[in-house]
């Protein structure tokens, strides 16, 4: 699985490793999400809960259906590893759950230990050490993660080589056109300089802290990863399907679709077409007006890997 089996070493005594050495970003980035690691445990006690969450979302429940059994997978920046603890469970899939944030994996490694899930590995390292062996994984998942560094397209170059040919990768990326809510909500936020008052203004226009409670742990890391994280860039669906054609990758579909026409989630690792470029720019544009332009803006690319 690693590139340097000797740079491997063994965690507190848990099912954690930690490989490589991080870049100073990256530790910038670890010491934002150990205040407040993200996603977190609220109200989620056993596997079954954790299963029932995840699986409210149409794509993921779709998703685990088509990766479920025997694969190779690696959650790349898994946060506490929530994801990656699903695609494990009750399935002979081999799945890493990869971070920076050794805080984030520990909650992760525990609900892992607590609910017996043995087939998910948790790695502590940095995606710039490359520590995985090139095309090892059936499956590189990395949502949410490429847009918090300062050189996400070198970061797509390399988590891309880790995938087989034939194989799959999942990037999430926050989008330039959908994420415009979100970018004034963060511009009240900063002119009101954060704190209280920043907070109370800006949960008007929030969907997401509007439905939880004030001061809840969830409310506090939504706001820190929307509002205070030190590193953000918005990206385009034609920017990453550049990096696609770069990397030898041909792309499959994305949320949202490329077309005006309605998006399959059963057929979501089936080729969808890349619609026309007037297309996609009204795609991305509907984004403001849809569920995932309220809450982020984060948009949704899969394609896989050409042999060869």
């Amino acid at each position: 699985m690693f590139k340097r089996q000797n740079d491997v070493t063994k965690l507190d005594g848990r099912n954690i490793l930690q490989v490589g050495k991080k870049i100073s970003s990256t530790k910038d980035i670890e010491e934002f999400y150990t205040k407040n690691p993200f996603p977190n445990y609220d109200e989620v006690e056993s596997m079954l809960e954790l299963s029932e969450k995840v699986n409210k979302n149409e794509f993921i429940k779709n998703f685990k259906k088509f990766f479920d059994f025997g694969h190779k997978i690696i959650e790349v920046g898994s946060g506490t590893s929530q994801l990656s603890l699903v695609l494990a469970h009750g399935t002979n899939n081999e799945v890493v759950a990869f971070d920076p944030t050794l805080a984030s994996l520990k909650l992760g490694s525990v609900f892992a230990e607590d609910n017996n899930i043995l087939n998910c590995k948790f790695v502590n390292g940095d995606i710039y050490d490359d520590p995985f062996l090139d095309d090892y994984f059936d499956l590189v998942w990395c949502s949410g993660v490429l847009h918090h560094t300062k050189t996400p397209e070198a970061g797509f170059d390399i988590i891309s080589s880790w995938v087989k040919p034939e194989g799959y990768i999942v990037v999430g990326l926050y989008n330039k056109y959908g994420r415009l809510r979100t970018g004034f909500r963060q511009l009240l936020f900063k002119l009101l300089r954060g704190g209280d008052l920043a907070v109370k203004i800006v949960s008007i226009f929030d969907p997401v802290l509007r439905l939880n409670k004030k001061g809840s742990s969830k409310s506090k890391a939504w706001i820190q990863d929307q509002y205070e994280h030190p590193i953000e860039t918005w990206h385009t669906l034609d920017e990453v399907i550049s990096w696609f054609n770069n990397n030898n990758i041909e792309f499959v579909s994305s949320i949202p679709g490329t077309s005006f026409e309605p998006i399959d989630f059963n057929k979501m690792f089936e080729n969808q077409g890349k619609g026309s470029i007037f297309s996609r720019l009204v795609q991305q544009l509907l984004m403001l007006f849809s569920s995932s332009g309220r809450e982020g803006g984060l948009f949704l690319v899969i394609g896989r890997k050409l042999k060869g």
